[in-house]
């Protein structure tokens, strides 16, 4: 982990702490009780979603490829989100993990590299409009000036978000993969420069060839957004098993623009103590007491446990086999 991660990392503990201590640890546990076994189903539930989001990715590949099917780009999407919710890596360590996997069961780098980076763009951009989605359908259903108090975060997160995504593509297009490696190849040196600057080559071309196949593109996107908006029901069925039912367009705003919040906070590793502070910003908009929005966000966490952990453990065994099967070079 590095410094500048394990301040963050900090920083988002103390806030949730904090939180957690302000609305009093008991009240949030006993609503999170409350949920008992309905915390299975919102874990099982969640791979629905995962599945759309597994299929987005799928849509990228070349026809027609056994390395590229369903059951493997399943587990991948499966182990990249263990690793993103459970590991302090950021955001990134979900996505390289995900093309290594790919590529440790058959499908050429280049291609498992592009489709990665591609559909994670892709995945950003659905989640902006089903941010801009969930708050303009809750305003339309909301009393008027309900939204005054959200406009401002709502704005600014959406704008970060946004930045980041367009910053992303920019840098994709100008060629980051061999940008990258010619910065690491100058600051560290390696005897197998021209190696792997020609795969960095490669997978810069394949990438290009992705966001120049538009049906590719709007198949991946819609599939993301489909994925995001599926997911609001995790949020509804948890309300349900915490005594606090709400409808489908309250439901649809906790979860486009929580969602929203934690993107934007990307850096902190989970996004700890930002998605809780969204969701008690979000809490009032929908008539939420304080310790169900905290006992929502930590029955969130229970499930990204609950299937994170078994994740990460399929990604150290899948490791272990495939540095058996690799072939050994002296």
């Amino acid at each position: 982990m590095t410094r500048a991660a394990l301040i963050l990392l900090t920083i988002g503990m103390a806030l949730f702490v904090a939180l957690l201590a302000w609305h009093g640890f008991g009240s949030v546990a006993a609503t999170l009780a409350a949920a008992g076994w309905g915390l299975v189903v919102v874990t099982l539930f969640h791979l629905l979603p995962l599945g759309i989001d597994a299929a987005a990715i799928a849509v990228l590949f070349k026809r027609p490829t056994r390395e590229g099917t369903s059951r493997n780009v399943l587990l991948a999407r499966w182990a990249g989100e263990s690793v993103n919710s459970l590991v302090p890596a950021g955001q990134i360590g979900g996505p390289v993990l995900m093309a290594r996997h790919l590529a440790q069961h058959g499908m050429p780098m280049p291609e498992a590299a592009a489709a990665i980076t591609v559909s994670t763009t892709m995945q950003a951009l659905a989640q902006i409009l089903f941010a801009l989605f969930g708050v303009g359908l809750f305003a339309f259903h909301a009393a008027s000036g309900t939204l005054t108090a959200l406009r401002v975060p709502l704005l600014a997160g959406t704008a970060l978000l946004s930045v980041i995504v367009i910053a992303f593509y920019r840098t994709q297009r100008r060629g980051m993969f061999a940008n990258g490696m010619r910065l690491l190849v100058k600051v560290f040196g390696t005897h197998r420069s021209s190696t792997l600057a020609s795969q960095a080559e490669a997978i810069d071309a394949a990438v290009h060839g992705l966001y120049g196949a538009c049906r590719k593109l709007l198949a991946t996107l819609g599939l993301s957004l489909v994925g995001w908006l599926v997911g609001t029901g995790e949020v509804w069925l948890a309300l349900q098993f915490l005594g606090h039912p709400v409808d489908w367009v309250d439901a649809l705003l906790l979860e486009s623009v929580g969602q929203a919040i934690r993107g934007a906070a990307f850096a902190i590793p989970g996004s700890l103590g930002v998605q809780e502070s969204g969701y008690l910003l979000l809490a009032p908009l929908v008539g939420l007491p304080p310790e169900t929005a905290l006992a929502l966000s930590l029955a969130k966490r229970a499930r990204e446990i609950a299937l994170g952990l078994p994740g990460i453990v399929y990604l150290h065994f899948s490791e272990r086999s495939w540095l058996r099967r690799r072939p050994v070079t002296v």
